[in-house]
């Protein structure tokens, strides 16, 4: 189980400034989340989250966050009971939606009015998402596949469910559905390519053709599906570099505050890209991306992040991942690898500040991280053991010594072992001359011989021998 997390004047974490830039279950989940992870802002949250769940129909969901927060209940706080009679109202009124929803689609399908049935399994998805029955509003937005008559229908079921598995963190699900919508799109583009007759422009047929406007449309709403299912799954690089093509914030659309925010795009992209890029890839893909410094202006401490981690201002690096821990901590999806993240970020921090060095003290090195000699130490051996650093500590002096390479040595070694491969190929090229020489060779067999001479003659003599 994931520890609290701590609000302070250290630590600070503006909830009502961080909520609203959501909606919908969204906003609803997060709020779950830090109800569950920060005891201190309890009785906010449950008030924000409760004024939300009362705008929808989800009854179910109300109930478990009341006994939620009598079990994290702060001290001095009263127990909170359970809202009967607007309960019994919702679910009365749920039940109404219910039942004519279900009375259409019968109607429908026994018109066989496919366009109808797609529509009716779509608009109960819809209820049973809004009710928070997740299992039975997939399996009705996947069974109005059925009955899809357009590219744009699989589109619109792909992107609806895309939604549900993405509030739900079913990360492993999502790239399927992604290129179930890359296929629907590419469907469209084709036909929206083909002329006359099916036939293509001979126009085309020599140029590479531009994005289509569908795929204009709903193409960063797809990279920030595929970004997340990468995030869920720990491929941090994948992740930073998904993160870092995104189209413009307009691209979001409905989903810019619905599924994920700017500024969330801003941190992931930004702590897995330091986690996992080099500094090349970070100032190409991060820095002079101009797209994504759209992004990074909804967070500017993100900002001051990325140039404190180019300038080797590592203290200040690790200061700030610090401060805003609790931003962190209490984000939905980054919470499970924010630890890995920060980790992976101070590792390579360490082994870029080693790279220029012979020898350092760790005392200096210590300095120059903000932490104590002997956590350094520990980092340093354990960087040692992986690989990451070609060095050794020298306990007693406290000192990093660089491993020392004997370029002539390695010169002559590799010398050696170019010319031990040679020697060995003549050793081969000699023997098989001289067995050539005393016709020792076996040879194929005659009708192999014959097919590699005449492949074309013998498949048409085995042909009419058939």
């Amino acid at each position: 189980m994931l520890a609290p997390v701590v609000v302070d004047d250290a630590h600070p974490f503006d909830l009502e400034a961080y909520i609203a830039g959501y909606s919908g279950m969204t906003a609803i989940y997060r709020l779950l989340h830090i109800l569950e992870r920060c005891p201190t802002l309890a009785n906010a949250t449950f008030q924000l989250a409760i004024q939300r769940i009362k705008a929808g129909r989800d009854v179910a969901f109300y109930r478990a966050l009341v006994n939620l927060y009598n079990v994290v209940l702060p001290e001095g706080a009263d127990f909170i009971e359970v809202d009967d009679a607007w309960s019994e109202a919702v679910m009365a009124a749920n039940t109404n939606e219910r039942n004519k929803l279900e009375v259409e689609l019968k109607t429908y399908q026994s018109n066989m009015i496919k366009e109808s049935i797609r529509m009716a399994h779509r608009d109960l998805g819809n209820f049973y998402r809004a009710i928070g029955d997740d299992g039975i509003a997939l399996k009705h937005y996947t069974k109005s596949r059925e009955f899809c008559t357009a590219s744009q229908h699989v589109l619109d079921m792909c992107l609806s469910v895309l939604e549900l598995i993405i509030e739900q963190r079913n990360y492993s699900h999502i790239s399927t559905y992604v290129f179930k919508a890359d296929a629907a799109l590419d469907v469209a583009t084709s036909t929206a390519n083909t002329g006359p007759g099916g036939s293509v422009p001979s126009a085309q047929l020599h140029k590479k053709t531009a994005p289509s406007a569908e795929r204009e449309k709903v193409q960063t709403k797809l990279d920030v599906a595929m970004a997340l299912a990468h995030l869920g799954q720990a491929s941090y690089e994948k992740a930073a570099v998904t993160f870092l093509k995104l189209g413009p914030p307009k691209g979001l659309e409905d989903w810019d505050g619905k599924i994920i925010s700017p500024s969330d795009i801003a941190i992931y992209g930004t702590l897995c890209a330091l986690a996992t890029l080099s500094r090349g890839a970070i100032k190409a893909q991060l820095l002079q991306n101009e797209v994504f410094t759209i992004y990074l202006e909804q967070e500017p401490y993100v900002r001051e992040l990325v140039t404190a981690y180019m300038s080797s201002k590592f203290k200040i690096v690790l200061e700030l991942l610090e401060k805003y821990s609790a931003r962190h901590d209490l984000d939905v999806h980054l919470a499970a690898h924010i630890h890995d993240l920060r980790n992976l970020i101070r590792d390579r921090a360490l082994v870029l500040y080693f790279q220029p060095f012979a020898t350092v003290k760790l005392q200096k090195m210590a300095a120059a991280f903000g932490l104590e000699v002997k956590e350094i130490e520990m980092l340093v051996v354990g960087l040692i053991q992986s690989g990451n650093i070609k060095g050794r500590v020298d306990s007693r002096n406290k000192i990093l010594k660089a491993n020392v390479v004997d370029q002539r040595a390695t010169l002559f070694s590799r010398a050696a072992q170019a010319g031990a491969q040679i020697q060995a190929t003549n050793r081969k090229l000699l023997l098989r001359m001289r067995l050539q020489q005393a016709d020792l060779v076996v040879k194929a067999p005659k009708t192999q011989r014959q097919m590699i001479e005449h492949p074309i003659a013998m498949t048409i003599e085995n042909a009419i021998e058939v």
